[in-house]
């Protein structure tokens, strides 16, 4: 799998609402198709599935500040 430049949170802060709704679910659907990936053949680094968890995690941060106006 092609590693993808590391996104910080501040990055995040520059998208729109829908950029930043659209962003969640695209990674949504890369953690899960990484961990059946993993799950049927080992992958390399298993590594990767915690960075991705983590992205997701800042991505859904970021989108619970501006719901609640934070």
């Amino acid at each position: 799998m092609a590693s993808r430049k590391n996104i910080k949170a501040d990055d995040y802060r520059s998208l729109d609402t829908e950029a930043l709704v659209a962003r969640i679910a695209e990674e949504e659907m890369r953690l899960k198709r990484t961990k059946f990936s993993h799950a049927v053949n080992p992958i390399e680094n298993p590594l990767v599935i915690r960075e991705q968890r983590r992205q997701l995690a800042r991505l859904k941060t970021e989108k619970r500040k501006r719901e609640i106006g934070f």
